[in-house]
């Protein structure tokens, strides 16, 4: 007798082949590149079209008083686009909701419903809503909201008035969870890290905040180089592979 059992997780051995259409879900600027950069690189050189969408506007993104929060907001837009050139991402957007104060309500939920229908991503990567302990609100409200999303993209009875003769309801392939609480899939970095590292420096205002000063100078650049490379290099041990990014899988 055979046993239907519905599950959302991957099967075992079922490989992810190369997108053509990827949306990322971040809930600050540099989210996306800290999770995902190097798979986000690679992705692009294998002719990916891809759009990173950014769900806050980044105002709280700094310890430095002096710094208007207007100014920054524009700053870290700036920085996004920045990063997105350097792993070959076709695509931002910026919904500017308020930094730190992000909540999975039914407008997010719609919002974010709307872009990947719009988009058509074959992948959406975001936030894992589950990672236990973790501390910021406003990742683990875009994690469950976009996730919600997904659930909301598929199916023609949420959200009608979205559809028209150019957005449709759509399903994407997979979810890929960055910063996973139980990882069950492992994506080669070896010959992206730099486009990664490249990327996260685009973000010169979170250079305090979190990268330890590494725009200060070479010796502050150096080390955190070698911290995300150590940070890589553990991903990888974990299935043989010389550097990688972890991920839960789910299948929509």
């Amino acid at each position: 007798m055979t046993t239907n059992v519905y599950s959302e997780a991957r099967p075992d051995g079922d490989p992810l082949p190369v997108p053509q259409r990827v949306l990322t879900i971040g809930a600050h600027p540099d989210d996306a590149e800290f999770g995902a950069g190097g798979t986000l690189a690679g992705w692009s050189e294998s002719g990916a079209h891809i759009t990173m969408l950014v769900v806050s506007d980044g105002s709280k993104g700094t310890w430095d008083p002096s710094i208007p929060q207007e100014a920054l907001v524009s700053m870290r837009a700036a920085e996004q686009r920045a990063a997105a050139d350097a792993l070959g991402a076709a695509a931002v957007v910026m919904l500017e909701h308020t930094d730190g104060e992000l909540e999975n309500t039914r407008e997010l939920r719609k919002e974010l419903c709307y872009w990947i229908r719009a988009t058509r991503p074959d992948v959406m990567l975001s936030h894992d809503p589950w990672k236990r302990y973790m501390l910021h609100p406003d990742h683990r409200a875009t994690g469950i909201a976009a996730i919600d999303a997904v659930v909301a993209a598929r199916d023609h009875l949420f959200f009608p008035e979205q559809l028209t003769d150019s957005v449709s309801k759509h399903r994407p392939q997979a979810i890929l969870l960055w910063a996973a609480d139980e990882p069950d899939h492992w994506v080669d970095i070896s010959a992206t890290f730099d486009a990664k590292l490249e990327a996260l420096m685009a973000h010169s205002s979170q250079g305090t905040t979190t990268m330890g000063d590494a725009h200060a100078g070479i010796d502050r650049r150096t080390d955190f180089e070698e911290r995300m490379r150590a940070w890589a290099a553990g991903q990888g041990a974990q299935v043989g592979i010389g550097l990688a990014e972890s991920f839960k899988r789910l299948t929509p």
